[in-house]
């Protein structure tokens, strides 16, 4: 067997473990001893493999958004707004109540929990909860122009609507809230759907 450089590890077995410890602890509660544990390897190697515990994470949120978060790119591929927004909540709910993950959204936990020594990491949080309201804006605004939506519509509003009811689901999940009760506040949602 080779010497020097080769890892005895698989990169993305060891990277879906790091995205476990993130989403259960957040970014600053998952500390360098915990994350090498996890990955069961030593620092050298994490650092070697991945960088510091910053550029880890950014590869966690990488893989997040592919993995876990892929509901939301299909769910713009619906045929109207409001399939597209429903389809996001109740792929939402999915996710952050499937017993395999860890309840809550990575990218909405761990930005609540993020001190003033992580702030570049709040900001790149945010970054990415922000493509979501860019996008649906986008796409409301396509919905508008083909009619699927009232024209009266506010577009940045209506965006603003959904990924808040989104990311209040999360929160609500990792509080304790049961599917059920989720489902209930997404079918209320919806209920104020443009007509």
């Amino acid at each position: 067997m080779p010497r020097g450089n080769f890892r005895a590890f698989n990169l993305d077995e060891a990277l879906d473990r790091a995205l476990k410890v993130f989403w259960e602890r957040g970014y600053e509660g998952s500390s360098l001893t915990v994350l090498t544990k996890a990955l069961g390897i030593s620092r050298p190697s994490l650092y070697a493999a991945y960088g510091n515990k910053e550029e880890l994470f950014q590869k966690v949120l990488d893989r997040y958004e592919v993995g876990p978060m892929m509901f939301r790119t299909n769910a713009l591929q619906e045929s109207t707004a409001q399939a597209v927004a429903e389809r996001l909540l109740y792929g939402t709910i999915d996710n952050i109540t499937n017993e395999g993950n860890p309840k809550g959204c990575l990218f909405v936990q761990a930005a609540l929990s993020c001190g003033e020594e992580s702030e570049d990491i709040r900001q790149e949080l945010n970054l990415r909860r922000a493509s979501t309201e860019k996008v649906l804006v986008k796409r409301f605004e396509e919905a508008i122009d083909e009619g699927d939506l009232p024209s009266h519509t506010n577009p940045e509003c209506l965006a603003r609507y959904v990924t808040t009811v989104q990311h209040g689901l999360s929160v609500q999940a990792t509080g304790g809230s049961t599917r059920e009760e989720l489902l209930e506040v997404v079918n209320m949602a919806m209920r104020a759907w443009p007509k």
